[in-house]
Formats: C-alpha cells, structure tokens, sequence
C-alpha cells in the first residue's frame, strides 16, 4: 500500500504550531530527529522540561540513533515518491494555560489539510520551519474557537524558534561524529531562515 503522509507529533505550549510540513525529505527527517515534547505529571522529571525523543523511537531503538538518521535520509533514494512529512501539536495553550485547540475527533480537520497537501489540492504558507495551512484552508464548519485562536495556532514565532535551536544544537552534539552532516545542514539552513527578514 502506498504511503503519502508521515505524521510526528508532539506536546509543546508554544514553540511547535497546530501543523506543518517539512519542505522535503531531508528536511522531514530533521523535524522527526528533533521532535521534543514538555514532561507531564504522568512522566519522570520536572513539568514542563523540553525532552527530545527523535521519532518517538529513543526508548525502542536498540543501535545508535546517528546510524538511525542516516538510514531515514538513506530511504528517499529507493523511492520514487517519497511519502510527506508533517509535524502536529494538539497542545499549544494560551497565556491562561487552556488548550487552544480541542482535539479528540476535531483532529481530522488537520488530518484533511493533511491529505489535501499529500494530494496537490491546496497551497500552503511558507515560514521558517516549513509549510503551515492558511487558517482559511481548515475545514471550521461547526467548530467555535475563541477570537483569533486558529492564527495563534499557526502561529511561527522566531524568537521561540531561535531559543529552540539551541536545544536542537545541544542535542545533535551528543551524537558527536556520528549525526550525519545532512542533519547539521538542516540546523544551519533552520538558522538562516529563523534570522532573515527581522
């Protein structure tokens, strides 16, 4: 069966938006190595301390997760068409704490944005971190949320970006020689595309 979609996901309050997708390949398997969600009162650790899990593998991979990364970016030249990478965030909150977006069966309004791309039907927004939907491209029929939240779920700050790189650096480095140079391009052109335009 044909695959057109790769969907990560994670638990983030601000940085990561409601939905976006890598530019490419390459560029999905940077967002899934650097995927990172906020500890719970379910988790070990403090509340709310930024814990990456790349690929939400790294308590099941039994080898080293450089040779991992390598083998993702090693994939798209055995495919012809290689599936679309997306990012999603059902927990962005607003400045009270509350969910901005209410989850559960309303996921399948991004799942649809989702297909959409896969299928060429609608266009997106270019920002730094990759392609987001216009709010206008989301299916809202019935939903309520309160004024101007969608826009806040979209939302791509480049400040918090640029304060998350720094935990995306951090945590490369562990890998040492090891993470492939691919990866480290995809920091860098992160980085520049986080500084132009300001």
């Amino acid at each position: 069966m044909p695959i057109s979609a790769i969907i990560f996901g994670a638990r983030r309050q601000r940085v990561a938006p409601l939905v976006y997708e890598a530019f490419n390949w390459q560029h999905g398997v940077f967002i899934g190595a650097t995927m990172a969600s906020e500890r719970t009162a379910a988790q070990v650790g403090r509340i709310g301390e930024v814990r990456r899990d790349p690929m939400a593998m790294l308590p099941f991979c039994g080898y080293n997760m450089g040779d991992y990364f390598r083998y993702w970016l090693e994939m798209s030249k055995r495919m012809t068409r290689p599936p679309k990478i997306f990012h999603v965030n059902w927990f962005r909150t607003d400045e009270k704490g509350n969910f901005l977006w209410p989850g559960f069966r309303e996921n399948l309004r991004i799942l649809e944005w989702i297909l959409d791309r896969c299928n060429d039907r609608v266009a997106a927004v270019k920002t730094p971190i990759g392609f987001t939907p216009s709010s206008s491209d989301i299916d809202m029929t019935g939903l309520k949320l309160s004024q101007g939240a969608l826009e806040k779920l979209l939302e791509v700050n480049r400040k918090d970006w640029l304060e998350e790189s720094k935990g995306i650096k951090s945590f490369f480095k562990q890998f040492k020689k090891d993470l492939p140079q691919e990866l480290w391009q995809e920091y860098e052109n992160l980085l520049t595309r986080l500084k132009s335009d300001e």
